[in-house]
């Protein structure tokens, strides 16, 4: 069975710094017209930082959208300064949130954040042999973050008890303990 929806209108609704939300007719496969919205994003990059006490890195910052402080994986938005390259931007990232860089950065795989609505897609980096950075990049003005590190075990605790919600904090730890199982 072919499940394919052809778009025959397609409306912008925002067009924003970080986002653009689309209104979307569609055409689905049993003829029937349905109404789909999507939110259009760039693509983005997490970061699995361990370091060579097997900690990994976490970042505490404010998130308006739920209204309360997350502890997440450092993460951002692959943009102009990367050129369209995810690891570029990677590199950038981990300087920016963690002041570190790595002798070693592996892509683990990547992943759409929330098929239903958005095409947000990340890339999941593991970054290793980790030192301070020479030059300091400039941090978003926009973001208070607290650095933080974690054992695997306070980490799967910290998912059990609901004070890591963010998907791909909770997905990158779960890769890191398969990792250990290994």
């Amino acid at each position: 069975m072919d499940f394919r929806e052809v778009p025959v209108e397609r409306k912008k609704v925002f067009d924003g710094r970080l986002i653009k939300v689309e209104v979307e007719k569609v055409k689905t496969p049993a003829g029937r017209v349905a109404t789909r919205e999507i939110v259009r994003h760039a693509k983005a990059v997490c970061l699995l930082v361990v370091n060579d006490k097997g900690l990994f890195a976490v970042v505490k910052q404010w998130r308006e959208p739920i209204a309360t402080t997350t502890m997440e994986i450092p993460a951002g938005k692959v943009d102009s300064r990367d050129h369209g390259s995810s690891l570029a931007a990677a590199k950038r990232e981990l300087n920016e949130e963690t002041r570190l860089q790595a002798d070693k950065l592996t892509k683990i795989f990547g992943f759409h954040s929330s098929v239903g609505f958005s095409d947000e897609y990340l890339t999941l980096y593991l970054a290793t042999g980790l030192s301070p950075v020479e030059k300091k990049l400039p941090q978003d003005p926009d973001e208070e973050l607290r650095l933080r590190w974690l054992s695997l075990t306070e980490g799967l605790k910290m998912i059990e008890q609901g004070q890591i919600t963010d998907a791909k904090t909770i997905m990158a730890i779960y890769y890191l303990k398969g990792q250990k199982n290994d």
